[in-house]
């Protein structure tokens, strides 16, 4: 079971996420190589905490356009813990690096990302960053620091048991409260510092509520003092794979086409097939299933 616990203490708000079962779901989905499956796996990650800050129908989606094999991600996140993806390329891969490790900053490569918020206002939120790093989480530290100037940690994971399975996956990020004092600063980096990888963590048998724990215990102050920060755990909920597409929608976006290009495709073709980019479902329609707009004899 995927879950996200959030919660605040004096001067941070933090968000941590199982998504080991939304990650699998993705590689089912999507059959994505090793290095593919982890930087996507990581943006699915990024994509449900940052979907836990919505309200009501709002939607959040993820974007990158970059050089690299995996040429471009999208992730789309609703507020009540749904998530969704494709990606451009998922059979790409590269080598891994010299430390053994996967190198999803060279498979990911350098170009944009937006942050795009859809609040039901008449225009979207677009906010675009750059991809300096490929590896997800820096980029969207950096994303929230000279975007929306809020000081942000974010890590972010996937670690598979082989090419079909997915061990663990999942990430945390804090930021820091408007009037942060500088010791919890201070001592907040001294941690990020010193604590393992949330896949190591996760592999070790942690579960969320005992890595932020971790996170908040035993911090120390530039003078090496012990500093004591309490926080509270306001949600924690159920997190899933979730596409919302039926036919409805496809034969809404096939009318679109108009009565004209509809009948030439139907002059060369029986049937049109479409196929969902998140989910990979396929739909088929007739001609007769646009009967109300088409002469069908």
């Amino acid at each position: 079971m995927s879950r996200i616990i959030r919660g605040v203490s004096k001067n941070a708000r933090f968000f941590l996420v199982d998504t080991t079962d939304i990650v699998q779901e993705a590689l089912n989905i999507h059959k994505c190589s090793p290095t593919a499956i982890d930087a996507f796996g990581r943006l699915l990650t990024a994509g449900v905490i940052m979907g836990s800050t919505l309200k009501g129908k709002d939607v959040l989606t993820l974007r990158t356009d970059t050089d690299g094999l995996l040429n471009n991600m999208v992730v789309t996140a609703t507020a009540d813990g749904g998530v969704k993806g494709y990606l451009s390329n998922p059979s790409a891969d590269v080598p891994l690096r010299d430390d053994g490790k996967s190198n999803v900053g060279a498979l990911v490569g350098r170009g944009t990302m937006k942050i795009i918020k859809d609040m039901g206002l008449k225009e979207p939120y677009v906010g675009i960053s750059t991809v300096d790093t490929g590896e997800i989480a820096q980029d969207l530290a950096y994303y929230f620091y000279n975007s929306e100037q809020t000081p942000t940690v974010i890590a972010l994971g996937v670690k598979l048991k082989d090419a079909n399975t997915v061990a663990c996956a999942g990430g945390y990020m804090l930021q820091l409260l408007p009037d942060a004092e500088d010791e919890f600063i201070t001592a907040l980096e001294n941690k990020i510092q010193a604590i393992r990888p949330m896949t190591e963590l996760m592999m070790g048998g942690m579960d969320l509520e005992r890595i932020l724990k971790l996170l908040y215990e035993d911090m120390n102050s530039e003078d090496n003092e012990k500093l004591v920060e309490s926080y509270e755990i306001l949600e924690e909920k159920e997190v899933s794979y979730k596409c919302d597409c039926n036919k409805d929608k496809f034969y809404k976006g096939l009318i679109t086409l108009g009565k004209d290009e509809l009948n030439k495709i139907f002059a060369e073709e029986e049937k049109i097939e479409a196929e969902c980019h998140f989910c990979g479902k396929r739909y088929e329609f007739k001609k007769e299933d646009f009967k109300d707009i088409l002469e069908v004899k």
